[in-house]
């Protein structure tokens, strides 16, 4: 995979992503590839924001990969620094290949290079093979999450 080049996300970058975001049976419910002023809006703010670091995997001119990882400083584990992994989303034609776990390779990387003493993520009840996925790749199903929409 040396073909491939994690960086930052462009506003170029919005609609291939958000493409990624609704290929899958829970994505086609909530995102809405053919209105991209909200994302566009959203972009803006992960922009602003220097604990968001928003990157895409690019394989010769082409958007293939995505994730989203945000660095939450805090007081417990005595002050410890974590980041959260989110939206990890492969291109169908990609599946397989290996490069979900180089985009959350340079997610642990990148939070050990940022001083985070782990790295955290969520993954819906519906995808069990991601949950699998993940724990092949370190991630411990160590707790329960909760939401509530507002």
């Amino acid at each position: 995979m040396s073909d491939l080049e994690i960086r930052p996300a462009t506003e170029e970058d919005i609609p291939a992503i958000v493409a990624m975001l609704a290929d899958d049976p829970l994505g086609a419910e909530r995102e809405t590839p053919d209105d991209l002023a909200p994302y566009r809006a959203a972009f803006d703010r992960l922009a602003a924001d220097p604990n968001q670091h928003l990157v895409v995997a690019v394989r010769d001119g082409r958007t293939v990969g995505t994730l989203q990882l945000t660095v939450i400083p805090g007081l417990s584990r005595r002050g410890a620094v974590r980041s959260v992994v989110e939206a990890v989303r492969v291109h169908a034609d990609e599946r397989g290949s290996g490069l979900g776990g180089r985009l959350l390779e340079w997610a642990a990387e990148e939070s050990r290079r940022q001083g985070c003493a782990l790295v955290q993520l969520t993954s819906d009840k519906q995808r069990p093979d991601a949950h699998r996925f993940y724990e092949r790749l370190g991630f411990t199903g160590s707790h329960i999450g909760f939401k509530r929409q507002l």
